[in-house]
């Protein structure tokens, strides 16, 4: 029987994870995940208008794997060091919703950069699912990046994000408005806010706009910026 584009997308991110945590959900082969991304990258051509070969496009991608690893294990360290409930890097890696969101955001971001077609919202969204941290595939974020709780964050598509920045339940980094063009469309403008490095952003407090947030800035809770 064939399997839909959800149950190929559950299998690219179980192989993805093995990738990337091999200790916790048993090693991945290089060929394991290419294959299953051609598969998805060719069911997901069905739904787009774009028509570039899944051959070519997966390469990209896997070109880019070791670096995505390296920035997730940055994250994982962020969270080590910034929660002092933590007992160790197998809670981290297996319990934090935070290693869930990133390990999602950056393989769909990955896969954005590659110019692949629509898998990356889709990633991006069953993560929003699972978690309730909605995090765009085609924002930057830096290393070390750590949500904490998580529930309600919101990382809009131009957001940029330095280093060492912290994000608590409730944060929306959002468009304040937007432009239009002479059809009446939405314009795809920078629009979201620019956090550089060591930033700290408290729980339900919204930045809107295309706003900066200079380094080692605390922003406290409940603000509206």
């Amino acid at each position: 029987m064939t399997m839909n584009i959800n149950e190929q997308l559950d299998g690219f991110m179980g192989l993805v994870r093995g990738y990337f945590f091999p200790e916790f959900y048993g090693q991945s082969l290089d060929t394991e995940i290419k294959g299953s991304l051609i598969g998805l990258i060719y069911s997901s051509l069905n739904f787009s208008s774009m028509k570039e070969d899944a051959e070519a496009l997966a390469p990209r991608f896997m070109g880019s794997l070791p670096e995505v690893k390296r920035l997730l294990m940055t994250d994982v360290e962020a969270i080590l060091h910034n929660d002092p409930a933590v007992t160790g890097v197998a809670e981290v890696v297996l319990c934090y919703p935070a290693i869930v969101v990133m390990t999602h955001y950056r393989t769909a971001h990955a896969l954005y950069e590659a110019g692949v077609p629509l898998l990356p919202r889709m990633i991006s969204e069953r993560a929003h699912s699972a978690t309730g941290v909605e995090i765009h595939p085609a924002a930057r974020i830096g290393e070390y990046f750590a949500i904490d709780h998580g529930t309600g964050v919101v990382v809009g598509a131009t957001c940029i994000i330095g280093n060492h920045v912290m994000l608590y339940q409730g944060v929306t980094l959002g468009a304040k408005n937007f432009k239009y063009d002479e059809k009446g469309q939405p314009m795809d403008l920078p629009r979201h806010p620019i956090l550089e490095d060591n930033v700290t952003v408290y729980s339900n407090t919204s930045i809107l706009g295309r706003v900066r947030i200079g380094h080692d800035t605390v922003v406290g809770g409940n603000v509206w910026l």
